[in-house]
């Protein structure tokens, strides 16, 4: 039913009869399916975000049971079998490879592992750039504590080194800017302004050597949100696939702004 009204909802957008359109149908018949989306409340966009992907992933995909029938809020979720397809696996799932290697030994191990939206480190208070958010996520870290590896070489738990790459890039990839994070006991919102290119957006430096080509990224939406934790406001913009206008979108108010105006303070989420 949710996946119904979102095509009523995708052609209702796209006939033009009206100067903007509610997603009142969508949302609602969705809430059923999700009851954490009911009205009313604060809620997380990129969540939201990936149980509308799961959702029409569900209905639309061809095969056996993929994603299952839960929500998955952790972005960077392991998949189900690759074999089971649907468009919203060809066009937003991708693949990363995490490499990972023993300290005492120097044992090497691959663990790959499917995304549809990258969380991103905001690695700055003030300001930094999405190719300084990029570079954070996909440095090497070092794992140690409770956050060590069990070495089947050595067959007990060893420091270890991780390292990510990209072995498959979608045609549509999704970036979360990680502002929500834990600050003294409570969880509060990183105002950092982050730069993020237009066009051009090169991540070849982040894939692996035979995946590196056809890597540039060109903006088409962002996702803004206002406000705090508990009290906010969430608002899009948007190029038209067509025309290559930009268009903001808040609440009822739709309109069409310059390409200068697409730089936000305020932006959550990114889709290249």
């Amino acid at each position: 039913q949710s996946v119904i009204a979102f095509g009523c909802l995708m052609s209702d957008m796209w006939l033009g009869e009206f100067d903007c359109v509610s997603p009142e149908v969508f949302h609602s018949a969705l809430e059923k399916r999700y009851p954490a989306f009911r009205k009313k409340t604060q809620q997380d966009a990129q969540e939201f975000l990936i149980c509308v992907l799961n959702e029409l992933h569900e209905a639309l995909k061809v095969g056996a049971q993929l994603f299952g029938r839960r929500c998955v809020s952790n972005a960077k979720a392991s998949r189900g079998s690759a074999s089971e397809t649907s468009i919203i696996t060809q066009l937003f799932e991708g693949q990363l490879s995490y490499e990972i290697t023993c300290l005492e030994c120097k044992t090497t191990a691959e663990r790959p592992e499917s995304f549809t939206v990258l969380s991103l480190p905001v690695p700055s208070k003030s300001a930094c750039s999405l190719e300084d958010c990029l570079k954070c996520f996909f440095q090497q870290d070092t794992l140690t504590w409770n956050n060590q590896i069990h070495c089947s070489w050595c067959g007990t738990k060893q420091d270890a080194v991780v390292k990510g790459t990209i072995t498959k890039a979608p045609q549509i990839i999704i970036f979360h800017l990680k502002r929500f994070e834990w600050q003294d006991k409570h969880k509060g919102k990183l105002s950092t302004t982050v730069r993020y290119p237009l066009s051009d957006l090169d991540l070849s430096p982040y894939a692996a050597p035979p995946f590196r080509r056809d890597a540039e990224y060109s903006l088409c939406a962002v996702v803004n949100h206002s406000g705090f934790l508990d009290d906010g406001h969430y608002t899009a913009l948007c190029e038209h696939s067509v025309t290559k206008n930009w268009y903001s979108f808040d609440d009822e108010q739709v309109t069409e702004i310059p390409d200068s105006s697409v730089q936000t303070d305020t932006a959550y989420l990114l889709f290249y």
